[in-house]
């Protein structure tokens, strides 16, 4: 990470959770204590040290990712676990509300899944921001017969919804998100279904996006790369949303 300051950041993980017929991404509501307060968000969260811990070695698969590419896919599902109960791999051990995700894992007969996770993206928060955060954008398919919840202490609630459909409530000015949200929730409205999504993120070139935020009247003026890969380079949002 070239040129960025990574003491000044926390690394974290936000996962896209999709399902077909229709196409929709599921979103949750932030609670109001926590980071992005009552943000309608993907689920995620920073990454804990526990997460590198190498007694993950023999409970994940592939186990030959290197630490900090496995420590940052094993946080992504654990914040969809925390946050909305869903876990992303193999349902074999118990699923009381008190079991700590690593408890759950350990106590099934088949090891975490890390591959479910398809990389989508990669934000970097502008240096002068005072919290600053590296996160990896990941796609997931909703596991069948589970259904998400909001923990109520993390998230409030949840929501699933059609891309295209959240995309028309923010230009009508009804629905408010976090840019890095909108950004990849407009890469998300190029896919119809699951498969084409996660086709599509597999064969896009990863790209750390460092936007540069420059205030004018009115709000924020945003300027990304080309080479970020989504279509336009320049926005105007409010400050609110940055």
């Amino acid at each position: 990470m070239s040129g960025v300051d990574a003491k000044a950041m926390r690394r974290a993980a936000s996962v896209l959770v999709l399902r077909d017929d229709p196409f929709e991404v599921l979103m949750v509501r932030r609670h109001a204590a926590q980071s992005f307060a009552s943000a309608l968000v993907f689920p995620g969260g920073t990454v804990d040290p526990a997460d590198a811990s190498e007694g993950w070695r023999a409970w994940v698969a592939p186990a030959d990712l290197d630490v900090d590419e496995r420590a940052l896919r094993i946080a992504a599902l654990r914040e969809v676990y925390e946050e909305c109960g869903v876990l992303l791999g193999p349902r074999a051990g118990p699923s009381a509300d008190s079991v700590d995700f690593r408890a759950l894992v350990t106590a099934g007969r088949e090891p975490l899944a890390l591959d479910r996770l398809v990389h989508f993206g990669h934000w970097i928060t502008p240096a002068h921001r005072p919290k600053r955060f590296d996160t990896h954008f990941f796609l997931a398919r909703m596991p069948a017969g589970q259904q998400p919840r909001a923990d109520g202490r993390e998230t409030v609630a949840f929501e699933w919804v059609a891309p295209r459909v959240l995309l028309e409530g923010v230009a009508r000015g009804e629905r408010e998100l976090l840019f890095p949200t909108l950004m990849n929730l407009r890469r998300l409205a190029e896919s119809g279904s699951v498969e084409e999504a996660m086709t599509r993120a597999r064969l896009r070139e990863p790209f750390a996006v460092r936007p540069i935020l420059t205030p004018v009247d009115g709000g924020i003026e945003i300027t990304i790369p080309e080479e970020a890969g989504y279509g336009e380079t320049r926005f105007r949002v409010p400050s609110s949303t940055v």
